[in-house]
């Protein structure tokens, strides 16, 4: 049996039709069918059945009797499993919207407050989030930032790039910090899938570099934390993942060793001691091994099982995705909303509603095209009041605009279901605020954003210039109490997206952010 659904051409014979039968009108052969029909592909014969309901008309069989239609014995009418289900559990997944920095880290630190899961999918430990609780500033670069949660589980995907020491002297940092982190190797999971970023790794990041340099007189501006080398040992198939450390660590050694030196090969100059490196994997492997799970199974029972709430914390961000972002100048993973899937497992139905994290002015780390950059006071105004140093490498970030087109286009990547709007508050001390609203190149306006980086250097931006408010909005807990101008700001973002602002940020600590619905 197979299904015609749609419309079907059926070619006929053209000579006279036997006797006791007739040939379909010319009108008639062209059928529209949504049923099933037996027999031969291609063949022009038809059950009675199969004449049902032709062209709007009533059930008639060839010879103008009703058909009748008989249920086939033994098969139900109606099967439970093929009646659509709705997923149990969906995932809520919190991503940026320009180049990263800004903000994530609260956003997800606010609604991992009643998570029961809080996922990393993507990124290594190049990225970094802030989160500040009870006066206390947290940095974390692969841990969840809803690790802070001791109700939550913090789960690592197979997607995460780790390296080792970076996890475990991260977690020692901030529990000298506070009490916030007291219990996380309790509430952690580790994917076997993920793969492992080698100390030679981190060293090939920065010979690249170096390298870049010296060719083409500019480089990517990486973090040197060895993520691009481990995702290209992913993509080589010749990368190590967790589930090989914790197994039997004589064939894990044998690979390891393997691969040190292919790099070794390929850079000369490179540095490895593989035995020490070695003997310190080892020590870190008793401490890993009751983290790691199956994490494809630990989604699955997350996602079908009793009610939870599943909260997915993005690195990095939209336009440094590796497919979609500001190519070359972007990071070796998707940290666009498909990550999520490919990251953790995750089917694209599971996937529930998609936040962007939007800073109300634009920063970048690192080299690469920036459209509203402002090398100038309101550049470096932007840059001393918002404190604008990464959290991995402490660099100073270039500041610029709010750019909407940059925001739109994360938008159509992503499909937001509302913005969370970040640091307002670094805009108080200004009289007017500009927002680029449309990009030109030779005068003509670019309908979008352009795949092109040399493009995207020559584009004039085209700004809308709105009023300041001049005052603080620092004390406002609500949107009634922000001054109308901040007010009319949020809602020309809004309108310009045509996406909600769910939230906005106006300082440092999780009570400083207004929900707005």
């Amino acid at each position: 049996m197979f299904y015609i659904q749609g419309e079907e051409k059926v070619k006929l014979k053209e000579d006279v039709p036997k006797s006791g039968s007739r040939a379909l009108p010319v009108e008639d052969r062209t059928r529209q069918y949504d049923f099933p029909v037996c027999g031969k592909r291609g063949s022009s014969m038809a059950s009675e059945s199969s004449m049902a309901n032709i062209n709007g008309r009533e059930n008639t069989s060839l010879n103008g009797e009703p058909v009748v239609k008989r249920p086939r014995e033994g098969v139900p009418q109606e099967h439970p499993l093929r009646t659509p289900k709705e997923p149990q559990n969906k995932v809520t997944v919190v991503l940026g919207a320009q180049w990263g920095d800004e903000g994530k880290g609260k956003v997800v630190d606010l609604l991992a407050m009643d998570a029961d899961i809080v996922c990393r999918c993507q990124g290594g430990n190049n990225a970094g989030h802030t989160v500040v609780v009870d006066s206390v500033e947290y940095d974390f670069h692969l841990l969840p930032s809803g690790v802070l949660n001791k109700k939550a589980i913090s789960f690592i995907g197979n997607g995460v790039v780790i390296h080792l020491p970076g996890l475990f002297e991260e977690a020692e940092k901030n529990l000298r910090k506070g009490k916030g982190l007291q219990g996380w190797e309790e509430r952690l999971k580790i994917s076997d899938r993920a793969h492992i970023v080698f100390n030679f790794h981190q060293a090939v990041d920065g010979i690249q570099e170096q390298q870049r340099q010296q060719q083409e007189g500019k480089n990517l501006g990486t973090t040197k934390k060895g993520i691009g080398p481990a995702y290209s040992s992913k993509a080589a198939r010749n990368g190590l993942r967790v589930c090989d450390l914790v197994s039997d660590f004589k064939v894990f050694e044998e690979k390891f060793r393997m691969l040190a030196e292919h790099f070794r090969t390929m850079y000369p100059n490179l540095n490895v001691d593989i035995d020490s490196e070695l003997e310190q994997l080892k020590e870190y492997t008793e401490r890993l091994r009751p983290l790691v799970t199956d994490g494809v199974y630990f989604m699955h029972k997350a996602l079908t099982g009793p009610s939870k709430k599943i909260l997915v914390e993005g690195a990095n961000a939209a336009l440094l995705d590796i497919d979609f972002g500001t190519y070359p100048f972007v990071t070796s993973s998707n940290c666009t909303v498909g990550g999520v899937c490919t990251g953790l497992g995750v089917p694209p139905s599971y996937v529930g509603r998609v936040y962007g994290v939007v800073k109300a002015y634009t920063t970048r780390v690192g080299v690469g095209a920036f459209p509203t950059e402002q090398d100038n006071e309101t550049g470096n105004l932007l840059q001393s009041r918002g404190r604008e140093f990464g959290v991995t490498t402490g660099r100073r970030r270039r500041c610029g605009w709010l750019d909407l087109i940059l925001v739109r286009y994360a938008h159509m990547v992503n499909g937001f279901s509302a913005i969370a709007l970040t640091k307002l508050d670094i805009l108080d001390t200004l009289p007017e605020i500009k927002v680029a609203v449309a990009y030109k190149v030779n005068g003509q306006p670019l309908p979008s954003f352009p795949a092109n980086m040399d493009d995207l250097t020559q584009v004039k931006v085209e700004y809308e210039t709105l009023p300041g408010w001049c005052c603080s909005t620092e004390t406002a807990r609500s949107f009634e109490e922000l001054p109308v101008q901040a007010q009319n700001y949020i809602r020309f973002i809004e309108e310009f997206l045509q996406v909600p602002v769910k939230w906005v940020g106006v300082g440092k600590s999780r009570e400083s952010i207004i929900k707005l619905f």
